[in-house]
């Protein structure tokens, strides 16, 4: 791609983004438009907002990536990734709403009357929220390396500073009005690419997604390596090298690559002739064949592929209601009503970008396969417009998909910046508006360390770890706090601390560790699975022990305000009589 045009692309998010804030900064006149937007946005724009900072480095570079790689079984992502809104909309959206919190420690202490909670429920908003950020700046490094050949860290550094600024400058008011236009620039991003590249698919004679040895170079290929690759040859073939390969520096030399693993240092070219199966970078293992359309098929080397599959649909179901960036726009909603209606639009916004990552994935197998050996997958959304338009139109395609990755990047980094930020700021600095811009500054040095440090997962991968954490945690929390009377505070702490905290060190020996094989690399890898029912009979179990910690009157009166109709809790309905408590009543 023009580095030039991939500047222009990022200039103008950028350029857009500050704008946006400095609109946002002139009308956030109190404390309340820093944390709540004042509570006035409208169900559209607050759809669009959700959609702009849900629609993460996940969704639209990690889905299409993982897909190519692995196919159909990695479509659990983008079902969960939808289908988790459904469950919210069910059980969260407007009880959260009428509750009055600001925060999710907000509503924990509000509920549980428990200092003890608030404080481990805002620990774990950091920690997912960090969780979910250190991808997202990756995202930003790998794509600014893809189109200019900047490092990595610089996408990072450019991604967190103007996050940060914006978070700082207006608060919710101002992230509101980016993540909104972000979301249809997004949308926008993907959507006409992929018609050139169905289209130009067709016009290729719509060459076939799967087969016995697909995936292959269906044209003389060059492959030029920007960093050193360790990958496999699964049938020999011959090439040409310009530059070292095992060891040995060609200049245009024609090698035989036998079976196994080999080695290319950076800046080394290799040309591979048509029809020739393609190599994969060490460790990716991607489904060949008709095993990238079988479910179930151990995609990705997965030994317990049917374990992984729920587990994963199970962490996204159950973890969208539990991200705390997402959870702080229903704050936003005037009332219970305008939440619901606007977790019913997020589902429709959802449903129809949902469908573009997936196109991108399974034609990337037959027109970028050179992806598999580089082992940048996730760079498909970013590379396949160029590669299969030619001159000036496919670099105007892919500098438009460039704009909405970085899109993507800063409207989720910034609601997660915001949700620190609250926390942080309410229960450290006493919640002021100069409170909220110094934890601003705090929410978003640590994940650019780790984004910086690390090398990480692949993206969509890391961003399931952090819905794990959340639906083993703040999924419980909710879903027992808003429906169940009978959940106490050292119940709710307990399920808390065991189910977040297995979870999180899931997270942690995955990381460390890397892919593994049998039972314990799946429950690790996954954990879901078994760290939600956990949290959940934690919780239930503990809280039916200490039954005695109730204060009967003080549940009514949460319970009440969070489940009647806000013309009842507000008094413009008469409110019915509640039965005074008994011995012994829950």
């Amino acid at each position: 791609m023009n580095p030039g045009l991939g500047l222009a692309a990022l200039a103008v998010v950028l350029v857009a983004t500050v704008a946006f804030g400095v609109y946002g900064l002139r009308l956030s006149r109190g404390t309340s438009d820093f944390y709540v937007a004042s509570r006035e946005v409208s169900p559209l724009w607050n759809a669009s907002a959700i959609g702009g900072e849900y629609l993460s480095a996940a969704s639209f570079l990690g889905v299409a990536g993982l897909v190519m790689a692995y196919g159909v079984d990695m479509l659990a992502y983008p079902v969960g990734y939808t289908a988790g809104y459904l469950v919210l909309l069910l059980l969260v959206a407007a009880p959260l709403r009428r509750s009055g919190a600001y925060t999710l420690p907000d509503f924990a202490e509000e509920r549980l009357g428990s200092l003890a909670v608030r404080r481990v429920a805002g620990v774990l908003v950091a920690v997912i929220a960090w969780l979910y950020l250190v991808p997202q700046l990756q995202g930003a490094g790998l794509t600014l390396q893809t189109v200019t050949g900047a490092p990595r860290w610089a996408g990072a550094v450019v991604v967190a500073v103007v996050v940060v600024g914006v978070a700082a400058a207006g608060g919710m008011r101002s992230v509101t009005l980016v993540q909104g236009f972000q979301f249809w620039l997004k949308l926008t991003a993907i959507a006409v690419p992929a018609l050139f590249l169905v289209m130009a698919w067709h016009s290729a004679g719509a060459p076939a997604l799967t087969g016995p040895d697909i995936p292959r170079f269906e044209r003389t290929t060059v492959v030029s390596l920007q960093d050193p690759v360790r990958f496999d040859v699964t049938r020999p073939v011959t090439v040409t090298v310009s530059g070292s390969l095992d060891g040995t520096v060609y200049a245009g030399g024609r090698v035989r690559l036998g079976d196994g693993g080999h080695t290319a240092a950076a800046g080394t070219d290799l040309t591979f002739p048509r029809g020739a199966a393609v190599p994969h970078k060490h460790g990716l293992a991607p489904s060949s064949g008709a095993r990238w359309a079988n479910p179930l098929s151990g995609a990705g080397g997965r030994s317990h592929p049917l374990y992984a599959l729920y587990s994963i649909l199970l962490a996204t179901l159950l973890g969208t209601m539990g991200l705390p960036h997402v959870l702080v726009r229903f704050y936003t909603n005037p009332d219970g009503r305008a939440a619901r209606r606007t977790t019913l639009l997020v589902l429709v916004l959802l449903s129809g970008f949902y469908l573009l990552p997936t196109v991108y994935g399974a034609l990337g197998r037959v027109m970028a396969p050179q992806l598999l050996l580089t082992g940048q997958t996730d760079t498909a959304v970013l590379v396949l417009p160029q590669l299969t338009q030619a001159g000036e139109g496919g670099r105007l395609l892919a500098a438009l998909a460039t704009a909405g990755a970085f899109a993507a990047f800063v409207s989720t980094a910034s609601g997660l910046t915001v949700s620190v930020a609250g926390v942080v700021s309410q229960d450290l600095l006493r919640g002021s508006t100069r409170g909220f811009r110094w934890a601003s500054l705090v929410a978003g040095i640590p994940p650019l360390v780790m984004a910086t440090a690390t090398d990480g997962l692949p993206v969509a991968d890391a961003i399931g770890l952090a819905f794990a954490v959340a639906a083993s945690s703040f999924c419980p929390l909710l879903v027992l706090g808003i429906w169940w009377r009978g959940l106490t505070d050292l119940g709710a702490l307990l399920g808390l601390v065991a189910g977040g905290g297995l979870a999180a060190a899931a997270v942690v020996l995955t990381s460390v560790r890397g892919p593994g094989r049998g039972w314990s690399a799946a429950l690790l890898e996954q954990p879901a699975a078994w760290t939600v029912p956990v949290a959940f009979a934690v919780m239930i179990t503990v809280s039916l022990l200490t039954r005695h910690r109730l204060s009967p009157a003080a549940v009514d009166r949460v319970m009440l305000r969070m489940h009647l109709p806000e013309e009842v809790a507000s008094g413009d309905l008469p409110l019915p009589a509640v039965r005074p408590p008994t011995a012994g009543r829950t």
